[in-house]
């Protein structure tokens, strides 16, 4: 006997990917619906899969026709027009809509810390989390005024061994691997929180279900705080370097990639501390497990596999040699 009837839309991305293998390892009968693009990770076997394209409704309510869900997790709504289609969708027809946030919605600058769910909203330098912020509303109001039976996740960053969390990504290795620079913004000095998707994945697939979850929005982060300049040398340890970092002011960076100025100054410039006591009070066996040194040795063993995956990114090396350039000035 099953848990219940999960539909995940999405399915195979960083954090998904992991919360289907915990949602099938709980007991739920699973299944994704996608576009079927993904060629790096793969749904697990038993797993049902639907073919639809979620930015078309029409898709979507063909591949779901006739079919009742217990609970139905989105991953892929990123604005009001995405969260607003899939109410019309699956309203009547699902007892859960699990909506993926992201801790990216708290204010920034931080005003205190640790940040909790009832912590300030509003980064004014990322319009990725004002969306999320008005699709949260939009579903909260959806609760208040016909109960509609939303659970909200933040999650902040999440990674598995395909995601390499230094600006730059896999060229930022290269580089080290290579005794050429790569960059950190300020001094490396902010804290900053590094959740292993398998991690995230328990504390997750414990809210489905849940009842008590409804109407209620949770962060889950692991407990394990670095500054950036840890994350940058254990990701070398791992890589079999000594870490080689140039350290540019965020505004330098943001100069020479405009398109930074979200991640940058509505994030990782700034120390976050998440507190993670309200989803372990729904879900108690929920610890992180997995510390980022032992994450960083997962990235790269997976990386090395394979020297595709090692390919630098020339527009990545440019601007990374015109930071170093600028900052020895």
């Amino acid at each position: 006997m099953t848990r219940g009837r999960v539909l995940f839309l999405g399915g195979t991305g960083t954090i998904s990917t992991e919360s289907v293998r915990a949602a099938q390892a709980r007991g739920f009968e699973v299944t994704v619906l996608n576009r079927g693009h993904s060629t790096s990770r793969e749904v697990p076997p038993g797993v049902e899969v639907l073919r639809g394209d979620v930015r078309d409704a029409a898709s979507v309510a063909r591949a779901v026709d006739g079919r009742d869900f217990d609970s139905v997790v989105d991953f892929m709504a990123f604005t009001p027009d995405h969260v607003a289609q899939a109410v019309e969708l699956f309203e009547g027809r699902t007892g859960q809509y699990v909506f993926i946030s992201s801790a990216s919605v708290y204010r920034k600058p931080v005003p205190r810390l640790p940040i909790t769910e009832s912590s300030p909203v509003g980064n004014p330098f990322s319009q990725y989390a004002r969306d999320k912020i008005a699709c949260e509303q939009l579903l909260l109001s959806a609760y208040r005024d016909r109960g509609f039976p939303v659970t909200i996740v933040r999650p902040s960053h999440t990674y598995d061994r395909q995601t390499v969390p230094l600006f730059g990504g896999w060229t930022a290795i290269e580089r080290m691997r290579r005794g050429e620079p790569t960059i950190l913004h300020g001094d490396g000095t902010s804290l900053w929180v590094m959740t292993h998707s398998r991690d995230f994945a328990v504390a997750f697939t414990g809210l489905i279900g849940n009842p008590r979850s409804h109407g209620e929005v949770f962060q889950i982060t692991s407990d394990e705080m670095l500054t950036w300049n840890q994350i940058a040398e254990q990701l070398a340890t791992a890589a079999g370097v000594e870490p080689n970092v140039v350290h540019v002011t965020s505004a330098a960076l943001v100069a020479e990639a405009p398109e930074e100025a979200a991640s940058h100054l509505g994030d990782r410039t700034h120390s976050v501390i998440f507190d993670n006591a309200k989803v372990k009070s729904l879900v108690p066996e929920y610890t992180a497990t997995t510390p980022f040194w032992a994450g960083a040795r997962e990235i790269v063993e997976w990386h090395d596999a394979d020297p595709a995956r090692r390919a630098a990114d020339e527009r990545i090396e440019q601007l990374f040699d015109r930071l170093v350039a600028g900052a020895s000035r």
